[in-house]
């Protein structure tokens, strides 16, 4: 089968490699739609995955081409999604369920072959049926929806709350969609981008700006989120909590980025600070959510290209074109 393999960091191409086969309690699916986002950036620059050449991919779903010995309630030409998480099950965090602190931890398309090939091997228990009104390409989209609603797991969620949002990409459209729906008084978006700020306007937002200091708050938001990974961003949003706020580092930030804090500071203002990593216990409801309308396929996706195209899908997702870029294998 033809798969986008990262040989070495930098260095990306479309090879021939061995097509997969089920474990007893594994099913092989063919993607209809692979997700790209910054985890694959990271993988390309040289970071999370422990060795090279892998196979990328972990936001992806399609259709089942092969069914393991012992899988129960799956067939061939069932349509799923596919929670790229890989738990050990028997860690010390696994068994407070805290799998998304495995300590042996793995995901498919980050640390074993994922989405971006013609087919791709996934344990039964990651599988969540696709309902018939959900497309197999547009459910691509259940992955990170299930990283928000993860985020929105460790918030107060306290209605009629006002909220910032750094970032108006994928992620930063989906925290404000579930913001909007979470019973927000208000939800404000940040972005150097104007033309993601345009659709974040589409989607209903309160307000739009590529500066929070001009925004009218001058009691600061009772929720900031950043949603870019950006130092810059980070440190501004630090600054904007309110009293008695939470403040989400939700984006994913190079290793060597720092923000300086003043401890005084988050004590005076009794400041939380947290933080989400990936999928836990949300991929289902992200399903649901999707299954339910709660994002518009037509809006969040904005580019979908061949595999063949994926070095230059990945490049142009770098550069910030578009919103969500799928890889169509």
């Amino acid at each position: 089968m033809r798969a986008a393999v990262v040989v070495t960091p930098g260095t990306i191409e479309i090879q021939e490699v061995s097509d997969p086969a089920p474990g007893p309690t594994d099913v092989v699916v063919k993607p209809a739609a692979v997700g790209i986002c910054g985890t694959d950036l990271h993988i390309m620059d040289g970071e999370f995955a422990p060795a090279f050449p892998i196979v990328p991919g972990h936001e992806f779903a399609g259709e089942i081409a092969a069914v393991g010995s012992a899988v129960d309630g799956y067939a061939v030409g069932d349509q799923v999604a596919v929670d790229p998480s890989l738990y050990c099950g028997h860690c010390y965090y696994c068994k407070r369920a805290r799998g998304n602190q495995c300590e042996n931890w793995n995901a498919i398309g980050v640390t074993v072959s994922g989405g971006a090939a013609e087919y791709v091997a996934a344990p039964m228990a990651n599988l969540f049926k696709l309902p018939p009104s959900l497309a197999a390409r547009d459910a691509a989209l259940i992955e990170p929806l299930s990283c928000a609603v993860r985020g929105f797991d460790v918030l107060p969620r306290t209605m009629a709350s006002d909220y910032l949002i750094y970032g108006s990409g994928t992620m930063g459209l989906m925290m404000m969609s579930l913001a909007m729906r979470a019973g927000a008084a208000s939800v404000s978006v940040v972005d150097l981008n104007p033309q993601r700020l345009e659709t974040a306007k589409q989607l209903g937002c309160t307000a739009t700006t590529t500066d929070a200091s001009s925004l009218d708050a001058p009691r600061g938001w009772d929720v900031v989120i950043d949603c870019t990974g950006s130092a810059a961003a980070i440190k501004d949003g630090l600054s904007r909590v309110g009293r008695g706020g939470t403040f989400l580092q939700f984006g994913v930030s190079s290793y060597d980025a720092s923000v300086a804090i003043e401890p005084y500071d988050i004590y005076r203002r009794e400041i939380t600070i947290t933080g989400s990593m990936a999928v836990l216990h949300s991929f289902d409801r992200a399903g649901a959510l999707m299954a339910a309308g709660v994002l518009d396929p037509s809006i969040f996706v904005s580019h979908r290209y061949p595999l063949s195209d994926y070095a230059s899908a990945l490049e142009q997702f770098r550069a910030g074109v578009g919103r969500k870029l799928l890889i169509e294998p």
